[in-house]
């Protein structure tokens, strides 16, 4: 199910390019128009018929396991680590789960997530590069929380493994290791689970 919302998604993404391209070379012939066409659904294809996740992926959202080697650039390309006041870390592996969270945190002080020792990561590997290059990552730019990225599938593939994927993952962490994991969907909850 999650696949054909990410194809829905995408395919009208590239409908939205197909538009504008034409819009922009409308003086072009027909045939730089129709290579225009092909070049485009080459690439929603492409984006498409990745696989979403290996089978033999070792799970890193485990109780027990230490998060104290996971290292992830910001939307600004800066590396950050797990800090180990960190209590909690929260993941969006969807759309709607990363549009819940970044709509409440940009109503709040740039230093919200830190003061709470909180940690967000946002996962854009699913995304087509050119999607991602073009729209998600300049968006994520304009947020002035912090937005850790994974934007490697077989990275966030690790992540991903044994959770679900369409809600908001709470990782509780205590000295770097996880406590317990749970899964919200809602502002009122994510607010409980930041300020806890």
């Amino acid at each position: 199910m999650n696949y054909l919302i990410r194809s829905y998604s995408l395919g009208y993404k590239a409908l939205i390019i197909i538009r504008v391209l034409f819009h922009k070379f409308n003086h072009i012939g027909v045939d730089m128009k129709k290579l225009i066409v092909g070049v485009v659904t080459a690439l929603f294809f492409l984006g498409c018929s990745a696989k979403e996740m290996n089978e033999n992926v070792v799970p890193k959202l485990v109780v027990g396991k230490s998060l104290e080697k996971v290292s992830l650039n910001d939307q600004f390309e800066k590396l950050h680590k797990i800090e180990k006041d960190t209590k909690t870390v929260i993941f969006a592996f969807s759309k709607d789960s990363a549009h819940t969270c970044n709509n409440y945190f940009v109503t709040k002080p740039a230093t919200y997530l830190q003061d709470n020792h909180t940690q967000f990561i946002a996962d854009v590997s699913a995304a087509p590069s050119l999607i991602r290059s073009l729209f998600i990552m300049p968006g994520l730019k304009d947020f002035k929380h912090t937005v850790l990225v994974l934007d490697n599938k077989s990275v966030a593939s690790e992540f991903r493994a044994g959770v679900d994927t369409e809600k908001i993952v709470v990782v509780s962490v205590n000295d770097l290791k996880i406590d317990s994991i749970k899964t919200i969907s809602t502002k009122e909850e994510l607010i409980k689970a930041i300020e806890r």
